[in-house]
């Protein structure tokens, strides 16, 4: 298996294992852990079985959970760790997802 999709897998499921942390203890856990766990873990199931499409969805995701955590950073500063964390996540998403195109595109010419 090729590294990008070795690195999306694993930030797909560090993803799902900050959501977790993050709702810990709120009184609809889990609901929140069907909405925000959930999906990173059916991705990173769908990008390590080598489905086509699920790399492409993932990047899709990661822009509700990169916008989602841009509004937490900025309006509640309790939870801003978690959401700086989830930038983060939701940046290197979109690295991996794209990484093959950049590399094809820009690699060295033979």
């Amino acid at each position: 298996m090729d590294r990008s999709r070795l690195i999306l897998a694993g930030l797909l499921q560090l993803l799902a294992i900050l959501y977790a942390a993050w709702f810990y203890g709120d009184r609809q856990y889990t609901l929140a852990l069907l909405v925000f766990s959930l999906p990173p873990l059916l991705l990173m199931i769908g990008v390590m079985a080598r489905r086509r499409t699920a790399a492409f969805w993932a990047s899709v995701a990661a822009l509700f959970w990169f916008s989602h955590a841009v509004m937490v950073a900025w309006a509640d500063p309790v939870k801003a760790p978690f959401a700086w964390v989830g930038i983060v996540l939701t940046v290197g998403i979109v690295l991996a997802t794209s990484w093959p195109a950049f590399a094809k595109r820009f690699g060295k010419k033979a």
